[in-house]
């Protein structure tokens, strides 16, 4: 099964990463640009919202929310993202900054959907790291780079 993969050099505390990506205040700032709705906790649910829309695009169960790891499985959103895995691995880094290592793992199968979501997430693990960095958070709509008509 194919996985996009991303790994990132963020120059900010571990904590303050963990922080962004382990509550939905947090996902909000660097993903969606707006309110989510569940919690952030483990064996709980949290969906997320674009736009205008009525219904979260995607829905995440926390299967693992540790200081150094942070594991959704995708149980509602596109079909494609149906049962994969979202992980977030923090590793410190040289003075005081973090390794970030990031999986959406467990496609089906490779193509253009993918690809977008592939080029998307890399934009908003973008404004996870400004954001983490500088506040200068870059959320949907902003950071959708691949838009789908």
């Amino acid at each position: 099964m194919p996985d996009i993969l991303h790994r990132i050099s963020i120059d900010a505390p571990p904590q303050r990463v963990h922080d962004l990506i382990a509550g939905v205040d947090g996902i909000a700032r660097w993903w969606t640009g707006r309110p989510l709705t569940g919690e952030h906790a483990v064996g709980s649910s949290f969906g997320v919202y674009f736009g205008d829309a009525e219904r979260p695009a995607a829905v995440m169960r926390v299967l693992t929310d540790t200081p150094d790891q942070v594991v959704w499985r995708v149980t509602d959103g596109p079909d494609t993202w149906i049962d994969t895995r979202i992980t977030f691995t923090l590793r410190p880094s040289g003075h005081g900054g973090t390794t970030l290592l990031f999986a959406h793992a467990g496609w089906q199968q490779a193509g253009e959907f993918m690809s977008g979501c592939s080029t998307n997430w890399g934009s908003y693990l973008t404004s996870l790291k400004a954001g983490a960095e500088s506040g200068a958070f870059a959320a949907y709509p902003v950071g959708e780079i691949s838009r789908w008509d």
